[in-house]
């Protein structure tokens, strides 16, 4: 055959080639360092996410217990105004928390 070279041959090594693939691959392990996401936020995120649906439930029951108390203290509906108005602070507090979790992360 052809004696001559295809110029598909392996091309021989050279030292400045070596170096810059030792940068390259550390440049990419450091930014694949840097792009990992932090633990920490997740984790904090979620407690975020278990303190607010604490608070809205302790604020629906705590506001719609006050309300119905005023209620019944002024008009004189003793119990019923506390229990409607806890029973509405139920529902609003879980309105909120389904509204709160069917929201996308920030």
């Amino acid at each position: 055959m052809n004696d001559e070279p295809s110029g598909l041959e392996p091309l021989e090594e050279d030292a400045r080639i070596d170096a810059l693939d030792k940068r390259l691959k550390a440049l990419r392990e450091r930014e694949e360092e840097r792009n990992l996401p932090k633990a920490g936020a997740e984790t904090d995120a979620n407690y975020r996410m278990g303190s607010r649906v604490l608070a809205d439930l302790i604020g629906g029951l705590a506001g719609g217990a006050f309300i119905g108390w005023v209620i019944d203290q002024f008009a004189g509906t003793a119990p019923w105004g506390l229990l409607v108005m806890l029973f509405m602070g139920v529902i609003v507090a879980f309105r909120n928390i389904i509204r709160n979790s069917s929201r996308r992360p920030e």
